[in-house]
């Protein structure tokens, strides 16, 4: 039985004796997607966060098989509220699909139609440093909406996507760019 094997421009190396109309996972267009990958620094605190629970979780057996139930419970809620905390830092930044825009904070996820999004603009100004109150001199993609109040801020170069990755962030803002371009309301 030959497996197929995809290649890295998308081209499959298995002989084509089908009607060639097969659609691979990846091409579903109306799924939300995060058009730039996760930062170092995201995967990082990420990867800290699993650790920890994993030391959270074997002391919770410890605490279990010590025959301490009421602790061993305290524990797992606590793993597992640590572990949730590492999949949400994960998912934190700017998604995309036909119908909008979606930016997911750590506690707070907001959808915008791509009918309510005028422009996306980077802009210089000063901006959070890794999501800390610390503040330094960088720049900013922000959307102009159809609301007429102070355009959101949706990424920064200084965030835990794009710290020291400029080329990244310019990626990621003409993909937004992009999306907003051929999703977006058609001028009159």
């Amino acid at each position: 039985m030959p497996l197929p094997f995809l290649t890295a421009d998308g081209v499959s190396d298995v002989d084509d004796d089908g009607d060639g109309d097969e659609i691979l996972a990846h091409a579903d267009q109306d799924r939300w997607r995060r058009p730039y990958r996760p930062g170092p620094w995201r995967v990082a605190i990420s990867a800290l966060l699993l650790l920890l629970s994993a030391f959270m979780l074997l002391a919770t057996m410890i605490v279990a098989f010590a025959g301490g139930w009421a602790g061993a419970g305290f524990c797992l809620a606590a793993a597992l509220v640590v572990v949730g905390s590492a999949v949400q830092t994960l998912r934190v930044g700017v998604w995309v699909s036909p119908a909008g825009l979606r930016r997911v904070g750590f506690f707070v996820t907001r959808t915008v139609a791509w009918s309510e999004v005028t422009g996306i603009r980077t802009v210089q100004q000063p901006v959070r440093w890794l999501g800390l109150p610390r503040t330094v001199q960088g720049q900013a993609l922000t959307m102009s909406g159809t609301g007429g109040a102070e355009p959101p801020v949706l990424l920064t170069d200084h965030n835990a996507d794009f710290l020291s990755r400029a080329e990244a962030f310019d990626r990621a803002a003409d993909a937004l760019a992009d999306w907003a371009d051929e999703y977006g309301p058609v001028p009159a």
